[in-house]
């Protein structure tokens, strides 16, 4: 919900959740095993706050790390693990909503599950055509849509 200041400006969830982030030292952190080694290592290039906003899962965040070794972060491989584990644990990402494939708005299907325009309008008019789409399987048949695509997306999909 959004809210509003005096000056009349709105302010989102995530950007409050910024805002306070912005305020981060290495003592407000959470305590646990890899906390050390974050103040250490991803306070040399960056504030705190801002290498901890990104909100990833364990997948991104061991992306991100990859990353940041490549442009030069000295740390062992006990040490990267560690501070993937920190992260996943005390920064994850925040859960992505469903798409239900019977009820999304075209637009939704575009953004959702990065379909392309046509395939979007193609799985509303198989809907509005066959009635709602019950399986995976099903929507996979529909004329014009990329399976593959679907396929990749799957977790992203309801049907109820």
């Amino acid at each position: 919900m959004p809210l509003l200041v005096p000056s009349g400006i709105v302010l989102r969830p995530a950007f409050i959740l910024a805002l306070a982030a912005s305020a981060l030292t290495g003592q407000e952190l959470p305590e646990g095993p890899g906390r050390e080694e974050v103040i250490r290592l991803c306070s040399q290039c960056h504030e705190l706050a801002r290498s901890l906003s990104l909100r990833q899962d364990r997948d991104g965040w061991t992306t991100t790390i990859s990353k940041m070794t490549a442009y030069g972060m000295k740390a062992s491989p006990e040490q990267l693990q560690v501070i993937v584990e920190y992260l996943a644990k005390h920064y994850p990402a925040e859960e992505v909503p469903r798409i239900n494939i019977n009820t999304a708005r075209q637009i939704e299907l575009e953004a959702g599950l990065s379909l392309r325009r046509s395939e979007a309008a193609a799985v509303i008019a198989w809907r509005e055509k066959h009635g709602p789409i019950k399986s995976l399987e099903e929507l996979k048949r529909v004329p014009g849509i990329d399976a593959a695509k679907i396929e990749a997306k799957k977790h992203r999909i309801t049907f109820n």
